[in-house]
C-alpha cells in the first residue's frame, strides 16, 4: 500500500514506523502541527526508528564523494540500527 502524494509529514512518519522503514529526508524546515519536527518532537520514543537527513539534496546529486560520505553514515546506520533507536533524527553526513 502507498501513500499519497500529498501526505502530510505525520502520515509518512507514521507509515514509516509502522512498516519499520528508515525515513531518509532532505533538510526539512518545521511548519506546522504536522511538520515532521513537530511529529518527532510528540511522537517518537526509545524505540522509533530515526529519520536520516541528508544536509545538502542538491550537492548528492553532484559531488561523488559527497554521495559516498552519504552512502557510508547511512550504511553504518543501517548495520548498527540499534543504536539509533529513538535518536529522532540523523544528519547525514
Amino acid at each position: 500500500m502507498g501513500l499519497p502524494v500529498n501526505s502530510s509529514d505525520r502520515v509518512v512518519w507514521r507509515f514509516a514506523q509502522t512498516n519499520q522503514m528508515i525515513l531518509l529526508t532532505a533538510n526539512r524546515r518545521m511548519k506546522g502541527k504536522d511538520s515532521l519536527e513537530e511529529v518527532l518532537q510528540e511522537e517518537n520514543t526509545s524505540a522509533s526508528l530515526p529519520v536520516v537527513t541528508v544536509g545538502d539534496a542538491k550537492r548528492i546529486l553532484t559531488d561523488s564523494s559527497y554521495r559516498d560520505l552519504c552512502l557510508n553514515r547511512l550504511l553504518e546506520i543501517v548495520l548498527y540500527l540499534d543504536n539509533y533507536l529513538g535518536t529522532r533524527r540523523i544528519f547525514i553526513p
